[in-house]
């Protein structure tokens, strides 16, 4: 007598067969080719450290940002050797770079501009901005409507402790807008102060100029593409 298959078993055999045969579900299709000039830190920084934030919900905006379709982190090749060397430097004392953002697309800095324009938004305030006005983050200088991330030379991070990732504390979280996040604050720690000094002299060391409101935000000097800002999409 022939015993049916129970119903959870024929499904996986067929699953199994359509997979043999080559009726899989598609693989997600391989990220988008870069611009000439451009390095994508992922392949080009081996052992760097990433966490894209507006890639994901995790931002002061509360939803993915437009433009970034995957989390990429993208620099100029310039721009990408000299952080390549400020990580060759930290290494051997045990330490190494975080990135939150490089290359940010002009729609997103348009998502930014919309979303400030809308009071009733107020979602990502006890996080991000506690003590700012969300109408004030334009004239504050937190926000622009042409960020420096457009040129493609400029770059969000800090600073990780190699051997488990933990990051060191800087005495405020990225992208808090809030005077405790200038790099001079003195409303930090001497240890917190230090970890922000270091971060900043290794960059200054290698090409890059620091950001008065924001102890994570440098920019290549003599960058390649000081007046163009881009647009194509992280994909």
């Amino acid at each position: 007598m022939q015993v049916s298959s129970p119903p959870k078993l024929r499904a996986f055999v067929l699953a199994f067969g359509l997979l043999r045969v080559g009726f899989a579900v598609p693989a997600v299709a391989d990220p988008a080719p870069l611009p000439p000039g451009f390095v994508d830190l992922a392949e080009g920084l081996p052992g760097i450290a990433l966490e894209v934030r507006y890639a994901g919900s995790h931002n002061f905006v509360g939803v993915p940002i437009d433009g970034y379709g995957r989390p990429r982190a993208l620099l100029t090749q310039l721009a990408a050797a000299g952080l390549a060397k400020a990580q060759k430097e930290l290494r051997p004392f045990g330490f190494g770079l975080k990135v939150f953002d490089g290359y940010r697309p002009q729609r997103a800095v348009d998502h930014f501009v919309r979303w400030s324009r809308d009071p009733a938004d107020q979602k990502g305030k006890a996080e991000f901005y506690p003590n700012v006005e969300k109408e004030k983050l334009f004239e504050l200088g937190y926000i622009a409507e042409k960020s420096g991330h457009s040129r493609g030379s400029t770059v969000d991070l800090t600073l990780i402790v190699l051997a488990d990732g933990t990051e060191l504390d800087m005495g405020s979280a990225y992208d808090l807008f809030d005077p405790a996040s200038w790099p001079d604050s003195p409303s930090v720690s001497p240890e917190q102060r230090a970890h922000r000094l270091l971060l900043r002299q290794v960059m200054l060391g290698n090409g890059f100029r620091p950001y008065a409101q924001e102890w994570w935000h440098f920019t290549l000097e003599g960058e390649p593409f000081p007046e163009t800002y881009f647009d194509f999409p992280l994909e």
